[in-house]
């Protein structure tokens, strides 16, 4: 399945720490530690001696220890101690299932499995570039457990025309709903839309009144999105730098995700928990209709749902994914 083989984002990195972290990603129950040289660790969250979950042990001396019988087992999987039989020194084949492991952006990012044959673009760690821009602040909303297929909350992300009506008085107005036409072309990595304009009432946290605000959106993997916005004159810190928000979706299972989203701003001014509160309030008015929709998997056959001409972005992002190969949390 490809999508073992993409890189998922499965926790923020400060939650990882010196006792176990259970999470799912695809499907697949997971354990995350940190050992003693505190590089982060993601393993199958089962003992390899008799299943029990490592989550409900605990980590001694940066070494991870099984409730059940309590083997230790090293960063990298090798099983070194098991009380029972202290004279004992374990082979290879005490060994628990390891996964690959990154950290970037604030996230643990986990691969399941390594592409077979050549590497292709959609096997990178996905590229949020405003990461490495120190003029901008960063920081991270979430995590948001929903009831949603990732590829719907990635869609409803790049949706616009929601705006007046999920986000009325935040991020759009029953009166400005009209979306122009954009430009949307495929990228080496996705999708992405450029020329995109919304009438928005409050389109940030300073924002005094309503503005004609630009945006770019840009898939750069199946469950990854950013939007690009341009800032108002004279509502940021440093004129001419656009503000980005990437949102991370961690595929739990067909129907249930894990999301976040990374914030790159121009805003040196505002504590912390004032821009998180924020996106808060955004997703909270999401999340209602994210898990109302049918069927819950993204369908991609053309005409199983009606398209407008606003969805042009959304219907480039369904054919991305069926032309990736992409199979899960989406009906074919």
């Amino acid at each position: 399945m490809l999508e073992r083989t993409l890189w998922h984002p499965v926790a923020m990195g400060h939650v990882v720490g010196s006792q176990p972290l259970a999470v799912t990603l695809l499907g697949e129950e997971l354990v995350l530690w940190r050992d003693g040289a505190g590089a982060a660790q993601a393993w199958l969250d089962q003992c390899p001696h008799r299943g029990a979950k490592f989550s409900m042990g605990r980590v001694e001396d940066g070494q991870i220890e099984c409730p059940y019988h309590g083997w230790r087992f090293e960063g990298g999987g090798q099983c070194t101690r098991i009380p029972a039989t202290p004279q004992f020194t374990p082979g290879p084949r005490y060994h628990a299932q390891t996964f690959e492991v990154q950290e970037a952006y604030g996230m643990v990012w986990v691969r399941l499995e390594a592409p077979q044959g050549q590497a292709l673009p959609i096997h990178a760690l996905p590229v949020f570039a405003a990461e490495a821009e120190a003029r901008l602040r960063k920081t991270t909303s979430g995590p948001y457990f929903v009831k949603a297929s990732a590829p719907r909350i990635i869609e409803n992300f790049l949706d616009m025309a929601h705006f007046g009506y999920v986000h009325e008085g935040w991020l759009g107005s029953r009166a400005h709903t009209v979306i122009e036409p954009y430009e949307v072309k495929p990228t080496a990595t996705g999708v992405r839309a450029t020329g995109c304009f919304a009438w928005q009432p409050q389109s940030s946290i300073h924002a005094q009144g309503g503005a004609q605000v630009e945006y770019t959106y840009e898939v750069s993997a199946p469950y990854m999105a950013v939007l690009t916005k341009q800032p108002e004159p004279g509502s940021t810190a440093i004129e001419g730098l656009w503000e980005s928000i990437a949102m991370f979706v961690c595929p739990i299972g067909e129907e249930s995700s894990m999301a976040w989203t990374r914030m790159a701003m121009n805003d040196f001014s505002s504590p912390d928990a004032r821009l998180i509160n924020f996106q808060d309030h955004i997703f909270s008015q999401d999340q209602p209709i994210l898990e109302s929709q049918r069927p819950k998997r993204l369908p991609l056959a053309p005409h199983a749902e009606a398209h407008g001409s606003a969805d042009r972005m959304s219907t480039a992002y369904r054919r991305y994914l069926k032309e990736s190969g992409i199979t899960w949390g989406v009906s074919l």
